[in-house]
């Protein structure tokens, strides 16, 4: 059943805040923690700034789960909108097809340009691009989601998930090692990812591969926005799907974990089941900040960031905020102690580029591929 338009806004204000939330730590979140531990000693804050690094291989900290967080949103909006095109004539079809693919080779080509592109400068050496990016895989993501919840039934698409997950792990733990080099995803990256890869790595953390489960977090979105929509209006059965959902993942990747790591690099099954548990334990808290207990000035400050998280993210890596920032509170933190003058200026990167969203949010801007 497809929610009417004002039902679905209002749950979407909450995925919105929750988008915001995500892309909060990209554009400098996650330089807050070290100089408030310096200002504070609070341990408190220095457990924060761990948790903002990657890990190195296998495990998991909080800043791994931004980038499949926003590939369960991208899911959560597919769900809302339940749409299915089976047994829709072609002249119905082809246009959201049209739309679809442009979506997706968008993606493509603004993860090359975050990439900073050309490797070598212009004329391009096509061998020394980079086309693997962040963007491409939620392109991907969000692609492959979209077909399969376009043509497949609701039982089918649980036995597609299953499917890619278990197939995933079988093919990471009988080819190859779970290592950087050893990996099967190193072996595919290696000869069929054009161009080079992240680092030079044997593989590419956004490789070919390792986008296939990729596709999970997405339909982990779209099960979640699904039972939005079906469960529209009754907030005490919605978090009680949202909940236990994200308990189930949690404790499945957690004890698949102990033979199959989880591991972001790799993408592997288990990192997707605490991925997927994560994203719909935030979703839960969202909901009930956003659409029961309408914490509004929470929900403008965060939705102002995620309404237009692309241009977000593509601006942390086109626009030097840094530099920006310094040059208007330079002079103020030079006269502050050094933590001190460290937070004033990741805080004027966060604020800077929150006005420049909020000016777009006022005028109705809200640019998406």
């Amino acid at each position: 059943m497809v929610s009417n338009n004002t039902n679905a806004k209002k749950r979407l204000a909450s995925v919105d805040a929750l988008r915001g939330f995500d892309m909060f730590w990209i554009i400098g979140g996650e330089a807050l923690f070290l100089p408030l531990f310096a200002l504070t000693g609070w341990s408190l804050f220095h457990f924060g700034h761990g948790q903002m690094q990657h890990t190195p291989w296998h495990g998991f900290s909080f800043y791994d789960l931004i980038f499949p967080l926003f590939i369960f949103l991208s899911g959560v909006t597919l769900g809302l909108a339940n749409k299915s095109l089976r047994g829709r004539p072609a002249s119905e079809r082809a246009p959201v097809y049209r739309k679809a693919v442009k979506r997706l080779l968008l993606l493509i080509i603004l993860g090359v340009l975050y990439n900073h592109g050309w490797g070598t400068g212009i004329p391009a050496d096509p061998g020394e691009i980079r086309y693997a990016s962040v963007l491409a895989r939620i392109g991907f993501a969000w692609f492959a989601a979209a077909m399969i919840v376009w043509h497949c039934g609701i039982r089918a698409q649980y036995a597609i998930t299953a499917g890619i997950l278990t197939g995933y792990w079988l093919l990471q733990v009988s080819v190859g090692s779970l290592t950087p080099a050893g990996s099967v995803n190193a072996w595919v990256d290696q000869y069929f990812l054009p161009g080079i890869t992240y680092q030079h790595r044997p593989y590419d953390p956004e490789g070919l591969l390792s986008s296939i489960p990729a596709v999970v977090n997405a339909l982990g979105g779209v099960f979640a926005g699904r039972w939005l929509a079906r469960h529209s209006g009754n907030h005490k059965r919605i978090l009680q799907g949202l909940f236990a959902g994200a308990t189930i993942c949690l404790l499945t990747g957690f004890l698949w974990h102990w033979v199959y790591p989880v591991n972001k690099e790799l993408w592997t099954s288990s990192f997707v089941l605490i991925t997927v548990g994560c994203c719909l334990l935030l979703l839960g808290i969202f909901y009930l900040l956003v659409d029961v207990w309408h914490w509004r000035v929470f929900t403008y400050f965060f939705s102002v960031i995620g309404c237009n998280a692309i241009l977000v993210y593509l601006g942390t890596s086109l626009v030097n905020w840094g530099y920006s920032s310094s040059s208007l509170f330079g002079g103020i933190a030079d006269a502050l102690p050094e933590a001190g003058g460290v937070l004033l200026i990741a805080c004027g990167v966060i604020l800077l580029q929150w006005l420049v969203l909020r000016f777009l949010y006022r005028r109705g801007i809200f640019i998406s591929p």
